[in-house]
């Protein structure tokens, strides 16, 4: 799993195209291997990209809960006190 994809959905308020499109980038490259494809693959990771944003922001607009939406400021920061803890950045100014 990619670590850097972030959870889109639920949150307030709801997650931009442009996040969507990063998610959706960073997956493909991923599972492809190449960062920059060679000009003999761009079209076909032009066209992943763009299918793959397209059933992620499907897939977001169909999705129901009953939760509140998450605060962006607040996933956060918890995100940052997990880090800390993980890496042993405590108290590090």
């Amino acid at each position: 799993m990619c670590r850097n994809i972030k959870t889109l959905f639920n949150f307030c308020p709801p997650a931009t195209t442009d996040e969507i499109y990063a998610a959706s980038l960073q997956y493909v490259r991923k599972v492809s291997g190449y960062n920059k494809p060679s000009k003999a693959n761009e079209d076909a990771i032009n066209l992943a990209v763009e299918e793959v944003f397209i059933a992620t922001q499907n897939l977001l607009n169909t999705l129901v809960t009953n939760a509140e939406p998450r605060n962006r400021e607040i996933e956060a920061e918890r995100a940052r006190a997990r880090n800390a803890k993980r890496f042993g950045l405590d108290n590090q100014d």
